[in-house]
């Protein structure tokens, strides 16, 4: 009963949403990006809000409108699964890299497009860094966390200069973010690597603000050692690609 109720909330939200796009955003069907293709970290599961369900999906139509093709983690449950559904059905490539312990766990049913499948977690997210022009962070848990956080250090190293992008839905990540102010006023963040997050509470919202992103994390010194021991992957360059 509480699934039908939940799924029934979601259908009404897309509804609503949709008629908002379709009065807001008077733009044509296929837009030109700066990207190729988008990664998205997100949770294995659906969350307990709706609108982290929805917020999934309509960044799936996002990159579709925008003809971005999709890097994600490989899963077919949770947001990993909505997200990667939406984009597959409106005709975008989809690739989805998995550690292959996790895939008895992540993956249920027929997998949509492309699954890459890895040795581990170090793999994982080297692929999809090298894949990705940008990331974005929907609502999820540890793993989600780690992700971004590592790309974000990524950048503030020097590493890559990709844009790193924060759905806050419904205030989700308002406590991360003020984690991150409290760690620029005590010194431990520079203030010049707090602007490597752009963060925003629609789908629509944060992709034209990743559009128009510009690093400012200068005065970082890039480094250059090999990355393969460190990420048992792939070197710098193909990262930073």
């Amino acid at each position: 009963m509480e699934n039908q109720q939940q799924q029934l909330h979601l259908h009404h939200h897309l509804q609503v949403q949709q008629q908002q796009q379709q009065q807001q955003q008077r733009q044509p069907s296929s837009m030109k990006s700066r990207f190729r293709r988008v990664c998205v970290f997100c949770g294995s599961s659906p969350g307990k809000n709706p609108s982290y369900q929805l917020a999934a999906i309509q960044l799936g139509k996002q990159l579709v409108e925008r003809n971005i093709d999709l890097v994600y983690g490989g899963g077919s449950i949770g947001l990993m699964g909505l997200v990667s559904q939406a984009v597959f059905d409106g005709g975008r490539h989809v690739l989805g890299v998995i550690p292959k312990t996790l895939m008895p766990r992540e993956i249920t049913g027929e997998p949509v497009g492309e699954v890459r499948a890895v040795s581990g977690m170090h793999q994982r997210k080297a692929e999809m860094a090298r894949q990705a022009d940008a990331f974005i962070a929907l609502p999820g848990g540890y793993g989600t966390l780690e992700e971004l956080l590592e790309v974000i250090t990524w950048a503030q190293l020097g590493i890559h200069e990709k844009p790193v992008g924060l759905l806050n839905v419904d205030g989700y990540y308002n406590s991360l973010l003020s984690f991150i102010d409290k760690a620029v006023d005590e010194g431990f963040i520079a203030p010049a690597a707090r602007n490597i997050i752009v963060s925003a509470q629609t789908a629509h919202e944060l992709m034209c603000k990743l559009e128009e992103y510009e690093p400012k994390n200068s005065g970082v010194a890039k480094l250059s050692w090999e990355m393969e021991q460190q990420l048992g992957f792939t070197a710098k360059s193909e990262i930073a690609r």
